[in-house]
């Protein structure tokens, strides 16, 4: 570690400065791969962990949480960073067990930027005779001295494992269910997990290695102090004993897995999995005031006033989402493009298909894009998707009052090939087959006359001297007026959800009865599906054999519009780090080879009030994006 930290947490308060402070030493720059968490709760055990950690064969960060108890606090502090210079001290209070502090440290987000993470404590177990021989078997099984590198080198590897425990520490059994179960289904649903009293599977004693993206669907969990009940010894039933079994749920949603020590030893070490040749994300310029939006919806209005207005529709619905990192921005300071296009480029993402809002030559949030060609200096690859929707006051761009409407006059065609033709001069403007500059038409059957268009938009662009065009449209889930062989453009891109939500993925408002009880609130009149059945959707010869042969595959981390449309939302149920692994790992195993070009499309960087972003949050911070870069 290059930093030397402690913390001294004193009487301990979440959402205090001791949180936000915590919060501001991450990410660590060190360098190491690996974190380890150690909670002290009896003192007289440093020693024990200290020279088990002392023989580990890999570099890590040392993240020290201790129960605070007067003088001797400071007292063991200072023999921890006597053996350890760098590690990190908090003082904790005596709540929540050995998970609260674990939480607390996922939250402030110390742990988020590691390739796994160790958390092991000081167990006793005064309620069992052979306390002391299991917890030395929950930690010998996972810090394994000069064996520790070898056996996460295949816990890594193994791309559906996602939490590594000593062997038989993976219970699976109801048997082990206590009275945990109430607790454990409201902890669920906080990341929309279905609960099912007649499956229990977890990781038993406390004591694991994490991989990052169930690291960060904890972080989703949203726990604070208040949710864990005082310390009176109790030996189960406790938010704590519910949070372990849970965690099973967590760690093998999306079809992942709990493995043991001994089913890493002569793993196979996977091979390099398929990445895309090409990754591009659609990306909404809404995120300034116009004149327009002002006259239209109010004052001040722009796209964060949607998204933060959204209010929960059922029991566990994590609305509204606000951002992480970036803050609440506005796009027309030109700078934020670029930290945009910085945490992109880190995720593999090579392009962001930018919204072109154009009415027969009249522009509308053109300021950010605009600004853009002003600051060439401003690392920010993008090219242009035609947004060629009327704009209505409902916002599905389908039905009721329309704002601003979209006619395609007389010679449309040659004038947008002009307007456009501007950006394509960009260098930064993208040409992903390294020829042609590339341009995406939202909803081409829109157009009175597709094919006659294309040809002339094609001539256009030759006559403005930009030359050929590589040509594509999106896969709309509703069939345009005017259809077309799909054949006259390049590519399609699919754009889920469009096409993949199915009558048997519906859990409320479809034609069958709720297949769980999201307990709604009144007057809800939405639509709930599964995400995880749209991931399974996306992959199955059903839907696949109805695209054209030249399409994107593409994915989204998440959707709910319930900012735009309330009460009559549509909700893609089950959206976490986990499940959104799932589908890239789907995606790149089944679809890749396929997809036009190899590419893989992403929707979206930032629809905050669809809940389809990739952009860091507050409930997952960056999660998505590490999750992205493991595929791209």
């Amino acid at each position: 570690m290059t930093r030397n930290l402690t913390v001294g947490m004193g009487a301990y308060q979440a959402g205090t400065p001791d949180t936000r402070f915590l919060a501001s030493l991450a990410p660590m720059q060190t360098g190491a791969r690996f974190a380890v968490h150690v909670h002290l709760f009896y003192f007289d055990m440093w020693r024990e962990f200290a020279d088990r950690l002392s023989e580990l064969d890999i570099e890590f960060d040392l993240f020290v949480t201790v129960t605070k108890y007067g003088d001797r606090s400071d007292e063991l502090r200072q023999d921890i960073l006597g053996d350890f210079p760098d590690a990190v001290v908090v003082f904790m209070p005596n709540h929540g067990r050995d998970i609260f502090p674990f939480v607390h440290l996922v939250n402030a987000g110390l742990l988020s930027r590691y390739d796994a993470i160790c958390k092991v404590h000081t167990k006793k177990s005064p309620h069992r005779e052979d306390g002391d021989v299991w917890r030395d078997h929950l930690v010998s099984g996972l810090m394994l001295g000069s064996e520790t590198s070898a056996h996460l080198d295949a816990f890594l590897a193994d791309k559906t494992a996602s939490i590594w425990v000593a062997d038989g520490q993976h219970y699976n059994d109801t048997a082990w269910w206590g009275s945990n179960q109430k607790h454990t289904s409201d902890i669920l649903s906080k990341v929309e997990i279905p609960f099912n009293k007649d499956r229990l599977s977890f990781p038993a004693g406390s004591m694991y290695w994490l991989k990052p993206q169930l690291v960060a669907t904890i972080k989703g969990l949203q726990l604070t102090e208040y949710d864990f009940e005082r310390e009176l010894g109790q030996v189960d039933g406790t938010y704590a004993h519910a949070f372990e079994r849970a965690l099973g749920y967590l760690a093998e949603d999306g079809g992942h897995s709990i493995v043991q020590t001994s089913q890493l030893k002569g793993a196979p070490v996977a091979s390099d999995a398929r990445k895309p040749s090409f990754v591009s994300a659609f990306y909404l310029p809404q995120f300034h005031r116009v004149a327009e939006n002002d006259a239209w919806w109010g004052s001040g209005f722009t796209e964060w006033v949607a998204a933060t207005s959204a209010k929960p529709n059922f029991k566990g619905h994590a609305q509204p989402q606000v951002p992480g990192a970036l803050g609440f921005y506005d796009l027309r300071q030109t700078e934020v493009l670029g930290e945009q296009a910085k945490l992109a480029r880190a995720a593999g993402i090579d392009a962001f298909c930018t919204y072109f809002y154009w009415f027969d030559g009249q522009r509308i949030l053109e300021e950010p894009i605009d600004r853009l060609l002003d600051q060439t200096d401003v690392e920010f690859p993008f090219y242009l998707c035609w947004a060629n929707e009327s704009w209505r006051r409902n916002w599905d761009g389908m039905s009721g009052e329309i704002l601003m409407p979209q006619s395609y006059g007389d010679g449309f065609e040659e004038t947008l090939a002009a307007d456009t033709a501007v950006y394509m001069r960009d260098p930064r403007y993208q040409r992903p087959d390294g020829v042609r500059p590339r341009f995406v038409i939202y909803r081409p059957e829109d157009m009175p006359d597709p094919e006659g268009s294309i040809a002339k938009l094609r001539q256009g662009w030759r006559d403005a001297g930009i030359g050929e065009v590589e040509l594509g449209a999106v896969l709309f889930h509703v069939e345009g007026e005017h259809v077309f062989d799909p054949d006259l453009l390049d590519f399609w891109v699919e754009m889920p959800p469009h096409n993949l939500v199915k009558p048997r993925n519906y859990i409320l408002g479809g034609p069958e009865e709720p297949q769980i009880d999201l307990k709604p609130t009144a007057g809800f009149q939405g639509l709930v599906y599964d995400f995880r059945g749209v991931i399974a959707n996306s992959s199955s010869v059903e839907y696949t054999a109805t695209l054209p042969k030249n399409t994107i595959a593409g994915v989204m981390p998440s959707w709910d519009n319930t900012a735009r449309r309330g009460v009559q939302g549509h909700i893609a149920w089950g959206a976490n780090p986990m499940t959104f692994y799932q589908w890239l790992r789907d995606v790149n195993e089944q679809r890749l080879e396929t997809s036009y070009g190899e590419e893989l499309f992403v929707n979206a960087w930032n629809e905050w009030a669809e809940k389809a972003m990739l952009e860091p949050s507050a409930q997952y911070g960056d999660a998505q994006l590490r999750v992205l870069s493991e595929w791209t």
